[in-house]
């Protein structure tokens, strides 16, 4: 950020008085400049024992796999944002269900809100971000060409509770500034007895 969007002067990166850290702070009128995460929401759209996953059509991650999921609008709850975001990205009617995932991002300073979800029917199709959609079973998710780290880790926790006969919810941290890049306290791996890198 270079200038205020209140005034229009320029600001300087500095801990505010009574703050602990760093704001853009407005050098003619003063104003406090909060930079807060942004919230990814998404969903796990399931039917008769498969998943809908999308492979993207745009950067980041262009050609690998997701599941529907984006930036949460203004004036919407979460569970509107998943949903429409399934129809977006999959043309996929879906049931959004309980909570299954949140990943905190750290380095990227998002937060991905993931939902379990009922496709209403087998109709779906090709959204503009993505190239192909299609239903994988379980034990076939292309896990070597899953897009990110945070949908991984949500399709884990998915077949892990899926085996286990419950359903959670799940929390983890990533940060890409460490030096392996890696989840702080999870590093991924597929599933034990599930096919990596087959598909249907």
């Amino acid at each position: 950020m270079k200038f205020c969007g209140e005034c229009g002067a320029g600001v300087t990166l500095r801990v505010p008085a009574g703050d602990r850290l760093p704001r853009y702070v407005c050098d003619a009128c003063g104003w406090v400049h909060y930079v807060n995460p942004r919230l990814v929401v998404g969903c796990v759209p399931q039917l008769d024992g498969g998943i809908l996953l999308c492979r993207r059509s745009i950067e980041p991650r262009r050609g690998y796999w997701t599941i529907p999921a984006g930036y949460m609008e203004t004036g919407e709850t979460l569970q509107e944002a998943a949903a429409r975001e399934s129809m977006e990205e999959a043309h996929a009617r879906v049931r959004i269900g309980k909570l299954l995932a949140i990943a905190h991002l750290l380095n990227a300073e998002e937060v991905h809100v993931v939902f379990r979800a009922q496709l209403e029917s087998a109709e779906f199709g090709i959204g503009a971000e993505s190239q192909e959609v299609a239903l994988y079973p379980l034990h076939a998710i292309p896990w070597h060409e899953i897009a990110f780290s945070s949908v991984a880790f949500a399709l884990r926790c998915l077949v892990d509770d899926t085996a286990a006969g419950h359903e959670q919810y799940h929390f983890t941290t990533f940060d890409a500034r460490l030096p392996s890049g890696e989840r702080l306290d999870w590093r991924y791996r597929p599933p034990v007895g599930y096919g990596a890198g087959r598909k249907r």
